[in-house]
């Protein structure tokens, strides 16, 4: 942990002392998508990490939604989250000067972007997303960019149909994230259903990262017992965001830390980030800029 310490320090150039003065703790959101023993226990790295760095105590916190993290963002009582596209466009919609996206993270390939996926059971004879019509379809959360805004676009421009419940599919419903809707496909519950996945590497594995990777880390399924029936266009990964009215050494510190710990602690990025990556690179809000106008187009 020493050598992590010394590493971001000389990393980031600083000649202040590591103890944060000017604040008295530091909280961390984590968005939902996993049951919140699961998301505490892969991000307990990043706060003993964050704690031994500013110097103050360090909290988790793992809201049952999206919304829970980015309410926090904006109402001061969390200090950074890894957001979703859309996550970062509400925020920003909200409240232009609450946050600023820091860090993004960097697929194996170099590229920042991933897909949203559809998938069914195997054994169903769902294959496509004519064999949905009719059937049960899940989301995951209404603040999702993968588990909601983007197909919720992207579908019915294939389906020629709305996704109201009886236009095309039998029923549309929230799962509540996107762990709900994987395991819901899994046993039935939904005949269909979206996720993300950075779309490289192998299907049998859950592609190298993403919802799909965690969920067959965590054993909950048997991706050869799913079969992909759609995938959106690539979607810009979206950011790690600091709370804009954060002292500027700990934002540096911060920015230092996630982006020396791919290096330093790949075990820690891997469970932070879901799965393999090559770390993550500077990011600016103009990335963002044509998620924040679907949200907008999808609010009128």
């Amino acid at each position: 942990m020493k050598k992590l310490l010394a590493a971001v320090l000389a990393t980031t150039a600083l000649t202040t002392p590591v103890a944060a003065e000017e604040i008295k703790e530091f909280r961390i959101g984590i968005l939902g998508g996993e049951n919140a023993q699961d998301r505490l226990s892969k991000q307990e790295c990043l706060r003993e990490q964050t704690e031994e760095l500013l110097g103050v105590e360090t909290k988790l916190f793992a809201p049952a939604d999206y919304n829970g993290v980015i309410q926090g963002l904006l109402g001061g009582t969390i200090d950074m989250a890894w957001l979703g596209a859309s996550g970062y466009a509400k925020t920003y919609l909200s409240n232009p000067e609450a946050v600023e996206p820091v860090l993004v993270k960097v697929n194996a390939d170099g590229g920042f972007g991933y897909y949203s996926v559809g998938f069914a059971r195997k054994d169903s004879g769902v294959a496509s997303l004519e064999d949905l019509k009719g059937k049960s379809f899940g989301f995951g959360d209404p603040n999702s960019t993968s588990g909601y805004l983007i197909p919720s676009i992207e579908i019915p421009q294939v389906t020629g149909a709305t996704m109201d419940s009886g236009d095309y599919f039998g029923e549309v419903k929230f799962t509540g994230g996107h762990e709900q809707t994987i395991v819901a496909v899994a046993n039935g519950d939904v005949a269909g259903g979206v996720s993300w996945a950075d779309g490289l590497g192998e299907w049998e594995d859950g592609y190298n990262s993403g919802a799909l990777r965690r969920a067959v880390d965590a054993g909950l399924v048997d991706m050869n017992d799913l079969v992909e029936i759609w995938k959106s266009a690539p979607i810009p990964e979206g950011p790690f965001v600091l709370r804009t009215e954060l002292p500027a050494d700990v934002k540096v510190k911060m920015t230092g830390l996630l982006a020396s710990m791919n290096s330093i602690d790949p075990d820690c990025m891997y469970n932070v980030l879901g799965g393999d990556s090559k770390g993550l690179m500077p990011i600016t809000h103009d990335a963002y800029e044509v998620i924040i106008e679907a949200r907008k187009l999808k609010s009128q």
